[in-house]
Formats: structure tokens, C-alpha cells, sequence
């Protein structure tokens, strides 16, 4: 068979993997692949390599994606739907095999309901694709968050200030909510409830009055309703920071981690997360399943409609909710 493969999107690590993995399972059939180079866009102007086992050995441990990627959705531009339809008769493709965050799988599944034979793959660091519990480049971007929690954490206790750390996230708090718990954060900030600055002070000034010289507030960029989204006036980590330390009175330094989160070599779990989904998906082309997302959980690998990715993003369940206000002050 013929097999085009994309990454779109954001970069995160553990795509090489994915993709080592799909042309390495398709070997074992005897099939072509064609790489496209930044996401879709490069389905609409046919901007395309062959991929080969000798293209993707020594990938398995490098970031980002050797296809490159873009946040570029066919159905957004004139002609572009008509493009795609064109590259995959052009390249005689048998199917495509798309992986992506929940924009271009949307663009996917658009596709997947015209005729276009797709297995969809998740990735994000967001972590919040619908139909999958497990989203490639999570694992990564929290193993990385905490390190520099873990850093923050020192600094902040030698020179006894407050930390407020942000991290991505615009409409759920997987990323916030996982880091807070594993780094041992004092307090969150997240999507999921709105943030009540004369609350959160008071918690920081207790914990500050029980004996600690410094605490570590953990806020996701989608906090306070968004509103500091691509704001050129800040983030709302430095609206965090701000209010705490007028309402605190204590030293208060911010960190915005931003794309530090998305680089560098995939955790061990990612990469066998994406050769699970890269293998996976190989097979579910092969047995004709298309239209379709590769769903992993802690000890299966599913195939799934597509369009569950239109319901919307993935909540944190309300037992890891749990956690964290156990753990944390809101």
C-alpha cells in the first residue's frame, strides 16, 4: 500500500518516534510511504518526500518532527479541500495517516467524512484530545514543567519568594494540574474554575505563616477566563503574580516556561506511547479502517470513530481534580 503520513500542529516530542514507527511497521507489509512537509499544507501544495526506514533511523530519541509541521487547516482556504483531494489521487495513495492535535484532527475528520481514507493519530501536550487517554508529548512536557518547579522550588526557598510558574494549557488544566501535583506546588490556577485573588492570597500567607520561607503557584495560561490569551498587555501569569504580590506583600518573581515545554528529546513513555500509536495505526490501515482515531489507555490500543474529536477538549476527570485540591490550594 501507499501510505501518506503528516504532522500538524504544534511540535512536541515524541512525533519522530510516531513516525519511525509507522514506516517501520509498514516495512513489514511492503509499504510506500509518502512524507508531506508541514501538516496539511503540505497535502495542499504537494509538498512531499518519500520516507524510507533509512529516512527515519536515529529519530526515535529527537524532538520536534523531521516533516516539519504547521497549523494550517485545508477547509480555512480557498481550493484547499480540492487540493487534497488532488495530492492523494496525484500520489495514488491508499491511505493517510494524519497526527495531530485537536485542529488538524478536526481538519482530519472533515476530510475522513468526504471520502479520504484517514487514521488519526494524537498529539499534544495539552493532552486533551477527545476518544484517547493518552495524548503524545504529555509526558514530555510535565517531566519538563516539574524540572523547573523543582528548580523554582530552590531558588525561591533561598531568597524567600513567592513562585508563580506558567504553563501551557488554553482550555483545560492537564498540564497545570499534573505539574502542580508531581512538583509539589502550593496553589493552582486553572481553566476549570474561576480564580478568586483574595482567596489565593490568604492560602499563600497561611502556608507562609505555618513555616515556610516560600511557595510555588503553578497557573495555566487559559486561567482567569482566557482573558490574557495573545494578550499584548501579559499573561495571565503575570496577572498571578501581580495580585499576589500586592496582596501579599511578599517578593514575587514569575516564570513563563512557554515553548521550553514542546522541545527536546521525548521522555522513555513517549516514545513507546508513539511507536504504540505509529504501529497501531499502520495495522488499522491495513485492516481497512478508516475514518478512525488510534485510542490508547493504560493497557489497550483501540481503534475509534474519527469524529469523536469533534465533541470537544478532554476534561481532567474529577478524581485527578481531586488530587490536586487535596494536595493544593485553588
Amino acid at each position: 500500500m501507499r501510505i501518506g503520513l503528516l504532522t500538524g500542529g504544534g511540535d512536541c516530542a515524541g512525533l519522530n518516534a510516531a513516525i519511525r514507527a509507522a514506516v517501520r511497521a509498514g516495512s513489514s507489509y511492503g509499504d510506500e510511504f509518502v512524507g508531506f512537509h508541514h501538516g496539511w499544507r503540505g497535502v495542499v501544495e504537494d509538498e512531499s518526500s518519500t520516507l524510507t526506514t533509512s529516512d527515519t533511523k536515529g529519530i526515535l530519541q529527537n524532538g520536534g518532527t523531521i516533516l516539519r509541521t504547521a497549523g494550517f487547516h485545508p477547509h480555512e482556504h480557498e481550493g484547499g479541500v480540492a487540493a487534497v483531494m488532488q495530492t492523494v489521487e496525484r500520489h495514488q495513495l491508499d491511505a493517510l495517516i494524519v497526527i495531530g492535535g485537536d485542529g488538524t484532527l478536526d481538519s482530519a475528520n472533515r476530510l475522513a467524512e468526504l471520502g479520504v481514507p484517514i487514521v488519526g493519530i494524537a498529539k499534544t501536550i495539552d493532552n486533551d484530545v477527545a476518544g484517547t487517554s493518552h495524548c503524545i508529548g504529555f509526558d514530555t512536557a510535565v517531566a519538563t514543567a516539574v524540572e523547573a518547579v523543582d528548580r523554582l522550588q530552590t531558588t525561591g526557598e533561598s531568597h524567600d519568594r513567592l513562585m508563580v510558574v506558567e504553563v501551557m494549557g488554553r482550555t483545560v488544566g492537564w498540564l497545570a494540574v499534573c505539574t502542580g501535583i508531581a512538583g509539589g506546588a502550593d496553589a493552582l490556577c486553572l481553566p476549570e474554575l474561576p480564580t478568586d485573588f483574595d482567596e489565593l492570597a490568604k492560602a499563600v500567607m497561611r502556608h507562609h505563616d505555618a513555616g515556610s520561607t516560600s511557595s510555588v503557584v503553578v497557573v495555566a495560561e487559559g486561567a482567569l477566563g482566557g482573558a490574557f490569551l495573545g494578550s499584548p498587555d501579559g499573561s495571565a501569569g503575570s496577572m498571578v503574580s501581580k495580585e499576589l504580590a500586592q496582596r501579599t506583600g511578599y517578593e514575587t518573581r514569575l516564570t513563563v516556561l512557554g515553548h521550553v515545554q514542546r522541545g527536546g528529546p521525548p521522555t522513555a513513555s513517549d516514545r513507546l506511547l508513539a511507536t504504540r500509536c505509529g504501529v497501531s495505526a499502520v495495522d488499522a490501515v491495513h485492516a481497512h479502517r478508516f475514518a478512525t482515531l488510534v485510542s490508547i489507555g493504560d493497557n489497550s490500543a483501540e481503534i475509534v470513530s474519527l469524529n469523536v474529536v469533534s465533541s470537544g477538549a478532554r476534561p481532567v476527570p474529577e478524581t485527578l481534580l481531586r488530587v490536586a485540591r487535596t494536595m493544593t490550594a485553588w
